[in-house]
């Protein structure tokens, strides 16, 4: 098992059931957190974000802003993924979107956000997979797991849709299986020098 080990970035992927699950993870987190949380969660293509940042700010101790092209991916700070791009995490710690072709049937999608900070964050990665209908973010998560990352997957009889992280334990397994509150408990635990 992958050791709990000081952890330098947060990515979260989420699909159907997406909003409630995260108004309870973020809302566990600390306030004084010292690492970017990147979330990504699948909803319409002409969403333009501010109610799904209003509705997460509400619950958040961290500011949520969703990310922008070339943006700094700063500490701190809930960075939510603008609808209709992937987001990609470059070598400078900057955001970058693409309209690249969909994957997986989404855009944005958790496989590219996922595999994007693995590369750049390597073994300093914590990487979520909650509930959703889909099977987004597995590969995503093999690929976290493959450079050493720390991978969570939210307990199937908690989540509202369980195909995407009975999907993420199915093709990548995971470091532990939690519940939502356990979730951000742990990620305060790695997240924060004791």
């Amino acid at each position: 098992m992958n050791t709990v080990a000081q952890r330098a970035a947060v990515v979260i992927g989420c699909s159907t059931g997406g909003l409630r699950a995260l108004s309870i993870l973020l809302s566990g987190l600390r306030a004084d957190l010292p690492v970017p949380v990147i979330v990504l969660c699948h909803r319409g293509q002409d969403d333009d974000g501010g109610l799904l940042v209003e509705l997460l700010a509400r619950q958040s101790p961290l500011p949520v802003h969703e990310a922008e092209e070339r943006q700094p991916v700063t500490p701190g700070i809930v960075h939510l993924a603008p609808s209709g791009y992937h987001l990609l995490i470059e070598s400078d710690r900057h955001f970058m979107l693409s309209a690249d072709i969909r994957v997986r049937f989404v855009r944005p999608s958790v496989d590219v956000l996922f595999a994007s900070a693995a590369n750049f964050y390597r073994k300093a990665l914590l990487a979520v997979v909650l509930t959703g209908a889909n099977d987004d973010g597995a590969d995503g998560l093999v690929e976290v797991r493959r450079h050493g990352g720390y991978a969570l997957v939210q307990d199937l009889h908690e989540a509202e849709a369980p195909q995407m992280p009975l999907a993420a334990l199915t093709r990548a397994g995971a470091d532990e299986v939690l519940t939502l509150s356990a979730i951000a408990r742990r990620i305060n635990e790695c997240c924060c020098p004791p």
